[in-house]
C-alpha cells in the first residue's frame, strides 16, 4: 500500500510541477516557444514590450502567426521593425491585446449575452467586435478586417493567447 501511495503522490508531484512550469510562463513566452509565431515574436521585440507583456497582467492576447504576417503588402512588416515605425508598431501590436483574462468560453459567453457580437476594449484604445460563425469566434477590426480564432486558451502565468489568421488594425 505505501508503494501505491508513492506512485499517486509522485503523479501529483509530476501533474503539479508541469502546471507550475505553464502557468509561470508569461504570454511572451507562449508566443516565443511558438515556430507559427516568430515575426510576432520580433515585433513585440522591435517595439520594446516584452517586459511589459511579461508582466503581472491578466492580459488577453491575440497572436497573428507568421502567415498572416505575410498576407499584409509587400515591405509592410520590415517597415514596422524599423526603429522610426516603433509607435506605429506599438499601436499595431497593442491593438491585439485585451486587458483581462478572457478565456474562449468567456468570449463565447460575452458574444451569446451581446445577442450575437461582445465588443472588446483593446490596450491600444480601440475595439474589436467578436462574433460566431458557425463555431468559430470572428474578430472584425476598426477597418472591417476579419480574422478568424483558430487555436484558443493557450494558457500562461500572465494570461492567455489566442492564435488568429490575420493582423488587425485600428483606425
Amino acid at each position: 500500500m505505501k508503494m501505491k501511495l508513492f506512485v499517486t503522490t509522485g503523479l501529483v508531484a509530476v501533474a503539479m510541477a508541469v502546471v507550475s512550469a505553464q502557468m509561470s510562463k508569461t504570454v511572451v513566452d507562449v508566443a516565443a516557444g511558438s515556430k507559427d509565431h516568430t515575426t510576432l515574436v520580433a515585433a513585440v521585440k522591435a517595439a520594446g514590450l516584452v517586459e511589459t507583456l511579461s508582466g503581472t497582467g491578466p492580459f488577453t492576447v491575440f497572436a497573428p502567426t507568421n502567415a498572416a504576417f505575410a498576407a499584409l503588402p509587400a515591405g509592410t512588416v520590415e517597415g514596422l521593425l524599423k526603429p522610426e515605425a516603433k509607435a506605429t508598431l506599438t499601436g499595431i501590436l497593442t491593438y491585439h491585446v485585451v486587458a483581462g483574462n478572457l478565456d474562449a468560453a468567456a468570449v463565447v459567453k460575452a458574444i451569446t449575452d451581446g445577442h450575437g457580437k461582445a465588443v472588446v476594449k483593446t490596450v491600444q484604445g480601440g475595439s474589436l467586435t467578436a462574433t460566431l460563425e458557425g463555431k468559430n469566434v470572428i474578430l472584425t477590426d476598426e477597418k472591417g478586417g476579419k480574422a478568424t480564432v483558430v487555436a484558443a486558451d493557450l494558457k500562461a502565468g500572465n494570461g492567455v493567447v489566442h492564435v488568429i489568421d490575420h493582423v488587425l488594425m485600428h483606425k
